[in-house]
Parts: structure tokens; C-alpha cells; sequence
């Protein structure tokens, strides 16, 4: 803007870039056609975001940082939560292109984001995380909304959903072994060989006692430590 205002910003630029440094973002400020100063605006790193990407990171996800923001202040912030790729001074098309480029890899993405920019890039995704915190359009374009807006919700819902999906499998291998054990033998395949056969009512309640296992387990994830 400045650029396009004819304006030099030489002077100013050495404390810019201190700022930036600082994980700032640094706006240039001029009153009647001449450079005046420079506004610095910080969004606070929350004390839980830290830790919620070094869980992240020892789970073998792969995280990309994508944001508006400067190079120089991308990276200062990427820097202390431990990101090791960034990919700075992104507008809103270029989050969905890079989700549809590693869709095109063949990876399954999760993008978690708060802002009106971030929504074609949340609606591309194949789970998308809102931050309750932030824009409307983010979070009705989102299939996951954080309410408090901290990123160890991101974790959290992660360990939820993979002991869900282990506790479904369980689930389905005990259900077909079960059944695969007990149906033929409720038909009758011991009777020739061993003159056995199950009566109705053994058999019923065997059923109701694979019903009542199967939820049993699934109530075990109520004990779960999120």
C-alpha cells in the first residue's frame, strides 16, 4: 500500500524487520501523504499450543503452518512452537490450493483454522476444525468446532476418534467371531458328529450376551483420558 501510495519506507524498515523478528506484524502508518509510523499487532502464542504440536508431531502427523502474514513473523512464531514448515504471505485461494496439492499426493488432510480467509480451505479438507473463537463462515464451513478455541481440542478430539475407530474394530471382530462360532452351531453342525444340539432358548441368550459384550466395550471409552 505504501508502494502504491509512492511513499519511501527505508526508514522504517530496520525497525519493521525487528518487529517481525519478534513475531510481530508490522503496518505502516502515513497521515496526509507522508510515513508517520509503524503499528505492530501480536496475536499471543496460548500456553497449550506448544505442547498440543509436540503431541502432534510424536503421533507422526506432518504440520504445515500456512498464513497471511509476513516471512520474517511467520517464521519467528513457527519458531517457537517447533514447525518446521511454514508457508508465509498465503491468501485465501492459495490454503485451498495447497490442501487440493496434498490431496493430489495422496494424503488425507485436517486443517484447523479461525478466519474468513481459512473457510475454502476448511471446506476442501477432509476434517476441518473451526476455533469457536473465531469467524461465523469459518466455523459453518468446519465439521469440527473447538468452543474454547485452544488447538490441544484439535488433540483431544484426535485420541477420541482413534480410540473410537480401534474400539469399532474390536467390536466388529468379536461380533463376527461370535456369530461365525455360534450360528452353525445353533444350526446344528455338532449333531451329526457328536449328537449335540443348542435349544432356542441357550441360543438366545448367547445372542443377547454378544449384544450386551459389544456395548459393554463401547462403554469403555467413557474411561478414556482426553
Amino acid at each position: 500500500m505504501m508502494r502504491d501510495m509512492s511513499l519511501d519506507t527505508s526508514e522504517a524498515e530496520e525497525a519493521a524487520v525487528v518487529l517481525r523478528a519478534e513475531g510481530k506484524t508490522a503496518m505502516f502508518v502515513a497521515i496526509e501523504g507522508k510515513l508517520s509510523g509503524i503499528v505492530a499487532v501480536a496475536d499471543p502464542i496460548k500456553e497449550s499450543t506448544a505442547e498440543a504440536i509436540k503431541v502432534l508431531y510424536e503421533a507422526g502427523l506432518r504440520i504445515i503452518m500456512a498464513t497471511g502474514d509476513n516471512e520474517r513473523t511467520a517464521r519467528a512464531v513457527a519458531q517457537q512452537l517447533g514447525i518446521d514448515e511454514v508457508r508465509a504471505g498465503v491468501l485465501p485461494e492459495d490454503k485451498k490450493a495447497q490442501v487440493d496439492e496434498l490431496h493430489a499426493e495422496g494424503r488425507k488432510v485436517a486443517m484447523a483454522g479461525d478466519g474468513v480467509n481459512d473457510a475454502p480451505a476448511l471446506a476442501a479438507a477432509d476434517v476441518s476444525l473451526a476455533m469457536g473463537t473465531g469467524a461465523d463462515v469459518a466455523v459453518e464451513s468446519a465439521g469440527i468446532t473447538l468452543l474454547r478455541g485452544y488447538l490441544n481440542g484439535l488433540v483431544k478430539a484426535r485420541t477420541l476418534a482413534v480410540a473410537t475407530i480401534r474400539n469399532i474394530r474390536q467390536n466388529l471382530f468379536w461380533a463376527f467371531a461370535y456369530n461365525t462360532l455360534g450360528v452353525p452351531i445353533a444350526a446344528g453342525v455338532l449333531y451329526p458328529v457328536f449328537g449335540l444340539l443348542m435349544s432356542p432358548m441357550i441360543a438366545a441368550a448367547a445372542m443377547s450376551l454378544s449384544s450386551v459384550s459389544v456395548i459393554a466395550n463401547a462403554l469403555r471409552l467413557r474411561r478414556l483420558k482426553l
